[in-house]
């Protein structure tokens, strides 16, 4: 069984239609799904707040290969270009983790090599795994060490459901 940590996020477009084609796309497979969160955009770029969330989902027979290939499907299916590093996205889909799996492969560095300076993934992942670890450390450690303000970013919307 292969477990594998995603972060979603979208800030163009119909925001949360497109994160809830990402749920769809991953509902075989998915164990939980986080809240909705709105943050402020990371990066050089000028652009709109996006709505985050993360899901965590289990495949016997997938590989982080696989992960990452689902990944990119559902955001083509969302209309997602790469023009701009950092910039404005229909769908963002990123492989944080598979089974704490290690590797600096340029595809697919894993875990995610900015995870752990971002606190709109750490925050919905803590919602859904308290206990969650990365790369041997606890996720809610990751979180505390973050500045306060990135961490105050992360704004709850109760109003919002993607699942």
């Amino acid at each position: 069984m292969t477990t594998a940590v995603l972060s979603i996020g979208s800030n163009l477009g119909d925001r949360l239609a497109a994160m809830r084609g990402a749920v769809t796309a991953f509902r075989p497979w998915l164990i939980a799904v986080s809240p909705v969160y709105e943050t402020a955009p990371w990066g050089p770029v000028l652009q709109a707040d996006f709505l985050n969330a993360v899901l965590v989902a289990a495949d016997p027979g997938a590989s982080a290969g696989d992960w990452l290939e689902r990944a990119q499907a559902a955001e083509r299916a969302a209309g997602r270009t790469r023009e701009v590093r950092w910039g404005a996205r229909t769908l963002d889909v990123d492989v944080v983790t598979v089974d704490q799996v290690t590797s600096d492969d340029p595809v697919l560095t894993l875990p995610h090599p900015h995870a752990v300076e971002r606190a709109f993934v750490l925050v919905p992942w803590l919602a859904v795994q308290p206990d969650a670890h990365l790369s041997g450390r606890p996720v809610r450690d990751l979180l505390a060490a973050l500045p306060p303000d990135e961490v105050a970013n992360v704004r709850a919307r109760p109003d919002l459901a993607v699942a």
